[in-house]
């Protein structure tokens, strides 16, 4: 039977016995935002006289060549869903000492369209929004929102681009007013292009609190 090493989804180094997908090391120094603590964020910032969104913010900082992009490639193509739910529950911790987050209803993931999890076999947000659950005891919603077009990668696309390709991408199927406030929670924030995308459907079928919660931010 082979026995694969554990390693660290960040820095690629062994981990001992008593941690578990990230390094001590790792933990110590990754680039947290603390945005949970500063309600007037860069982040949230992003999203003004665009949507209304009670609160946003995410994890870590992105940059190109991290640690950060390296779990986030773990994440979503190596096969390591585990990455975003040990995230999440970490991310978790933080924002249960915040009363914004205590609150909320219900956890809603970003959704991937069909054909993109079938490929990848899990929704990367889904993920994070798991964790998030285990350490806020918020139930996931993975229902409510679903993406019913498929949107070409926002990877190279400009601002305004990015925008226009997520236009009517996704639709809220649930009740109207079923949730009064819920997170709303993504993988790596750019532009914020899809999860305004996402807030609109939502404020669609009557939730007036939505708050953004994702694991980096490329700003």
């Amino acid at each position: 039977m082979l026995i694969f090493p554990r390693i660290c989804q960040a820095c690629g180094e062994h981990l001992v016995k008593t941690e578990a997908n990230f390094c001590k090391s790792c933990l110590l120094s990754f680039p947290y935002t603390d945005y949970h603590l500063d309600p007037e964020n860069k982040l949230a910032k992003q999203f003004w006289g665009s949507v209304k969104v009670e609160s946003a913010v995410a994890f870590l900082f992105f940059n190109a060549a991290s640690k950060v992009q390296n779990m986030m490639h773990q994440l979503k193509y190596n096969n390591q869903p585990q990455v975003g739910i040990a995230l999440g529950k970490l991310y978790g911790d933080q924002l249960k000492t915040n009363p914004i987050y205590q609150t909320a209803e219900a956890i809603i993931p970003v959704p991937l369209h069909p054909k993109k999890l079938l490929k990848r076999g899990y929704n990367q947000s889904e993920q994070f929004a798991n964790g998030l659950s285990e350490s806020l005891n918020i139930p996931v919603i993975t229902d409510l929102l679903v993406r019913d077009k498929f949107a070409e990668s926002q990877t190279t696309k400009s601002r305004i681009n990015r925008f226009d390709n997520m236009e009517s991408v996704f639709k809220a199927m649930g009740e109207r007013d079923l949730f009064k406030k819920v997170l709303l929670v993504d993988d790596t924030i750019t532009t914020g292009a899809t999860l305004v995308a996402c807030t609109i459907a939502l404020q669609d079928i009557g939730i007036k609190e939505i708050n953004i919660v994702g694991i980096a931010f490329a700003g």
